[in-house]
């Protein structure tokens, strides 16, 4: 069962991604000082129940900024790596390229640099777009290629495999065996895929800032408690 059907398609999502880059692009055409933002990433465990919660979050940061936020996922990401128009023309809006992302991405593993190109170009994506802030982002290893970006928060959660294989069993339709089967080879792909292209270890707790157990915090309790650090993380910076 793909795992695709947990969240939004792609294409519904994509037009607002664009338009999160057409604003950005004529705000740095603007005279007037660029305004500091946030960016938040989340890391999860197969199974948790993330993009309810950051699609929550999105509607929260919303509501505080009084600005649009964009929510980016691997589906998202490897559509715009996939599409040379559609990746020059967000690239482009967003400006130069990031002043961090050699810096960044010679600090990992050389491994992919000669595997997998794709990655290369999400994690411009990544650490740009995190630049620029109002951008939420879920999984991808984004949590530790912005590590060295002040403006950005980290994030995790993590469940009993009684909670995952339930919650993966309700929202797939499927029976708690196939989700419990689906949950060791997701797991197992996310871990590998961290070693194997950035040489770190997801489960570190070193590289966030709060940690929450989704068997005793729902969607909204995660999202409003997010919501509410970060912004008050920037109010005692301002």
């Amino acid at each position: 069962m793909p795992e695709k059907l947990l969240i939004p398609s792609v294409e519904t999502r994509l037009g607002s991604l664009l338009e999160f880059s057409r604003r950005r692009e004529k705000e740095a055409s603007s005279p007037h000082k660029r305004k500091a933002r946030q960016t938040i990433t989340i890391s999860r465990e197969f199974g948790c129940e993330a993009f309810p919660a950051t699609e929550r979050l999105r509607e929260i940061m919303e509501k505080k900024s009084g600005e649009p936020w964009i929510l980016l996922d691997k589906s998202l990401l490897e559509e715009v790596a996939r599409d040379n128009d559609l990746s020059a023309n967000i690239m482009n809006s967003l400006g130069e390229k990031s002043r961090f992302l050699d810096e960044i991405l010679a600090t990992f593993s050389s491994r992919w640099k000669s595997e997998k190109d794709y990655f290369r170009v999400q994690c411009r994506y990544i650490i740009s777009l995190a630049e620029q802030g109002n951008v939420i982002i879920v999984g991808r290893g984004s949590s530790i290629i912005t590590q060295p970006l002040k403006n950005c928060f980290h994030f995790r959660l993590f469940a009993s495999q009684g909670f995952k294989v339930r919650s993966i069993a309700r929202r797939l339709g499927i029976e708690a065996e196939e989700a419990e089967k689906l949950i060791a080879q997701r797991q197992r792909q996310r871990d590998n895929f961290i070693r194997d292209f950035l040489d770190r270890d997801a489960h570190d707790l070193g590289f966030y800032h709060l940690v929450f157990n989704n068997d005793k915090n729902d969607v909204a309790t995660i999202a409003h408690t997010i919501g509410e650090y970060v912004a008050a993380r920037n109010r005692n910076a301002s």
